[in-house]
């Protein structure tokens, strides 16, 4: 493994205080996400990921609707530091990656490979995770700040009506994303003792 490829592993982490600017161009970032799609292995190559890249008035709009759904049901108490976090953690960036699997190709798999009926959708989640990763570090490495959040289900219908989302795609996480305006928390680790074992 190269060395630039484990530096780039290890500093990927989740920034909390991102603002709106950019190190790159839109086009950059758009290369970015094409290049994941392209390039993450998938299950029997399903290439069920969809991802929506939303910029400038788009990516606001998303994080007023998840305002709007959670005003709805956080307490009225409560809602003030909600919204405050959106907007200092999320809205505040220069985008959001959107990340859905699309349900057709997994009942599709179903349909033809019985055998494996149960294991499709897990493997759709894999698949899925795999892409973030390689978003988010690829994002760190050109220099933005991202974190990964998870409002579905409750924002799914309204941003699926919102962004006219196709009906069987099924969203999975939220990716926003900015230039660093502070420094991640400190990231503890688990003993490796107790992760990994080697068998010779």
């Amino acid at each position: 493994m190269s060395n630039d490829l484990k530096e780039a592993i290890e500093h990927r982490r989740t920034y909390y205080s991102i603002n709106d600017k950019s190190p790159i161009s839109d086009a950059e970032i758009k290369d970015i996400i094409n290049f994941a799609v392209l390039h993450v292995p998938s299950a029997f190559n399903s290439q069920s990921t969809r991802v929506v890249l939303l910029l400038n008035d788009s990516h606001k709009k998303l994080w007023n609707i998840v305002k709007d759904v959670l005003r709805k049901i956080v307490p009225e108490s409560a809602f003030h530091s909600t919204e405050a976090k959106i907007d200092g953690a999320f809205a505040s960036g220069h985008g959001t990656v959107l990340y859905y699997e699309d349900e057709s190709v997994v009942e599709g798999l179903q349909n033809a490979f019985p055998a494996y009926s149960d294991n499709f959708p897990i493997w759709s989640q894999q698949t899925s995770a795999m892409h973030q990763f390689t978003i988010w570090t690829l994002l760190e490495d050109a220099g933005f700040g991202a974190s990964l959040q998870h409002y579905n289900p409750i924002i799914d219908v309204e941003v699926a009506k919102s962004f006219n989302i196709n009906s069987k795609w099924r969203l999975i996480a939220q990716m926003p994303f900015g230039a660093p305006a502070g420094e991640p928390a400190p990231k503890e680790f688990q003993p490796l003792e107790d992760r990994v074992i080697v068998f010779k």
